[in-house]
Parts: structure tokens; C-alpha cells; sequence
């Protein structure tokens, strides 16, 4: 079985210079400058005209400019099936609202497994659209991002202002 050709551009935005990937299924990655788990771009395709490419463009640029509050795009995210299944999950959690790693694997029927899903969070390939920067440590503390934890704070704030914006 072959592995999907993965495109890839250089998309501006208010957190830095992004890095958008994807196949011919779907988004794949969201990957900050500095992003801890970023590999490069190796031998992905340099293609800003990738259908899935320019949707994911577009709808970051709508999120930061307070225009929209969900993402409609097709993914294509490779992991574990634990890390596909909490990924899931993450999709759940509402704008302007925010969670917990203990509640996340709570509500997975896992409540002892905290720390494997604040690694499978972690290791979230789309960053932003799967929204893993809504979870937070004990008592809200701020915990865990690896686009950093400004940027982590920036998404929140961002939220926070326009959580009353109609989903």
C-alpha cells in the first residue's frame, strides 16, 4: 500500500509562520515555527494550490480574524488508535471553552490514563483545529502545548473574547 503524497505550504498568521500539510484525504498537519514534534517538510510537495491546502488557509485566516468559531475540513491524521480516538474527543470541546487532561481521559472511560492522553493531546498533528489548546492543567493551570505556551495562551484569549460569537 503507498503512502499518500503529503503537499505542504507556508501559511502567515497572527502565532507565526505556519506550516499546513496535507494528502489527497485530508488536513494532516498545523505545525508551528519551533513546533516540538515537527519533523520538516522532508520529501513532502512544496504546493500552495492543494485544494485541501487552500480550505485550511482560508479557514485559519477566518478563526484569527474572529469569524469562525469551527473548522470544516476534511482530515487525515495518522496515530495510534488511542491518539485518533482522543483526538476525537477534542473535537467536542465547544469555542471559548476549556477542559482538562484529567476530565478528557474521564471521558474517554479512562481516568486513570491522564498522562498518556496529555500525550496523545500532545502529539496532535493540528494544532488549532483540533483544538488541544482548550485543555488545561490541574485547576486551570497552563500546561502543555507544543507550539509553546504563549501561543497557547494567545489561542485562549482569542477564544475568550469572541466565546460569545454563535457556534
Amino acid at each position: 500500500m503507498s503512502v499518500p503524497t503529503t503537499s505542504y505550504l507556508h501559511h502567515p498568521s497572527p502565532l507565526g509562520e505556519l506550516v499546513l500539510a496535507a494528502t489527497a484525504h485530508g488536513l494532516c498537519g498545523v505545525y508551528f515555527e519551533q513546533h516540538r514534534y515537527f519533523q520538516g517538510t522532508g520529501d513532502w510537495q512544496h504546493d500552495p494550490a492543494q485544494a485541501h491546502l487552500r480550505a485550511a488557509a482560508q479557514q485559519l485566516d477566518d478563526y484569527f480574524a474572529g469569524a469562525r468559531t469551527m473548522f470544516d475540513l476534511p482530515l487525515d491524521l495518522t496515530g495510534t488508535v488511542f491518539q485518533r480516538s482522543v483526538w476525537q474527543m477534542l473535537g467536542s470541546i465547544g469555542y471559548g471553552i476549556t477542559s482538562s487532561y484529567g476530565k478528557q481521559a474521564e471521558r474517554l472511560g479512562r481516568p486513570a490514563a491522564v498522562r498518556a492522553v496529555g500525550t496523545a493531546i500532545g502529539r496532535n498533528p493540528v494544532s488549532i483545529v483540533v483544538p488541544c489548546h482548550r485543555v488545561l492543567g490541574r485547576h486551570g493551570a497552563l500546561s502543555g502545548y507544543a507550539g509553546g505556551l504563549d501561543r497557547k495562551q494567545f489561542l485562549l484569549d482569542l477564544e475568550s473574547r469572541r466565546s460569545d460569537f454563535p457556534c
